[in-house]
């Protein structure tokens, strides 16, 4: 399969359909098993193992998180947590279709609204993606808080 710079662009807009309408279980499916989920705490943050991190999650934590959105008895999740994601259009920083490695960079702001509580968020995903037998896969994703030194509440979902 070759793979066009609108095909990845695709995939990013699919990705975060999948999130706002609440397909926990297809996004999970576009994950790479040995990719890692990375939100840094820290501004131009280096490092997710030797530095604290918002989140750094790698399978088991994606699939944890995605059961627990998913579960019934997720009381927290009663009634359940919404996101819009608003992207612009992606920049491909790193094309390269014969090895199959593609990396964007992708500003946006994120709403999570959940009873009367709503937040947004302004952030970078930039996000590092392989083609695998024929399919495009999330091999990691790091998204950047602008503001990631300030005091959050939970974020439920997945900016």
């Amino acid at each position: 399969m070759t793979v066009s710079r609108d095909d990845v662009i695709d995939f990013l807009y699919a990705e975060v359909r999948m999130l706002d309408e609440g397909r926990f279980s297809e996004w999970l499916d576009l994950w790479l098993e040995e990719g890692h989920y990375w939100m840094p705490l820290d501004y131009k943050q280096a490092d997710p193992d030797l530095v604290t991190s918002l989140l750094y999650e790698d399978h088991f934590m994606r699939r944890l998180r995605v059961e627990r959105l998913n579960g019934e008895r997720t009381f927290s999740q009663k009634p359940k947590s919404r996101c819009s994601h608003v992207i612009q259009r992606p920049f491909i920083d790193e094309f390269d279709a014969q090895a199959g490695r593609f990396v964007t960079n992708t500003s946006m702001h994120y709403v999570e609204t959940r009873l009367d509580e709503q937040f947004l968020l302004a952030l970078v995903a930039t996000h590092e993606l392989r083609l695998v037998d024929g399919n495009l896969r999330i091999a990691n994703k790091r998204v950047d808080l602008l503001n990631c030194d300030a005091a959050f509440g939970n974020i439920q979902l997945l900016p």
